[in-house]
């Protein structure tokens, strides 16, 4: 069984710090394209960052020079560091894996959600 679990979430002030963390079972993170989304309410969910299995990393405009996504394969887990926080970085980020194989099936899970309040 797959299972993504988010943890870090919270209320940080602006301009402040939060490193997010989706711990990964049933699965290789280091295989899979990893990436962290984020829905805030009344909105769609829209990517931030993704990190790939050739460590190749993207980021949504929005975001590029202050989060960074990274992952440590022998944790199994990936991250998001939030830097200069902003009030519009209010929402729920999601971990997601994607991995499409050489027989194209294809594999896309997610977690629960974390909560981050970017708030004074």
């Amino acid at each position: 069984q797959v299972q993504l679990v988010e943890s870090g979430g919270g209320l940080v002030q602006p301009g402040g710090s939060r490193r997010l963390s989706c711990a990964a079972s049933g699965i290789i993170v280091s295989v899979y394209t990893m990436g962290w989304y984020r829905q805030a309410p009344g909105k769609q969910r829209e990517v931030v960052a993704s990190i790939f299995s050739g460590e190749r990393t993207t980021y949504a405009d929005s975001v590029k020079g202050r989060f960074t996504i990274s992952r440590d394969n022998a944790e199994n887990t990936v991250y998001l560091q939030m830097d200069s926080l902003k009030p519009e970085d209010t929402a729920v980020y999601y971990c997601n894996a994607k991995r499409t194989t050489a027989a194209y099936n294809t594999y896309d899970f997610w977690g629960q959600g974390t909560q981050v309040t970017v708030s004074s």
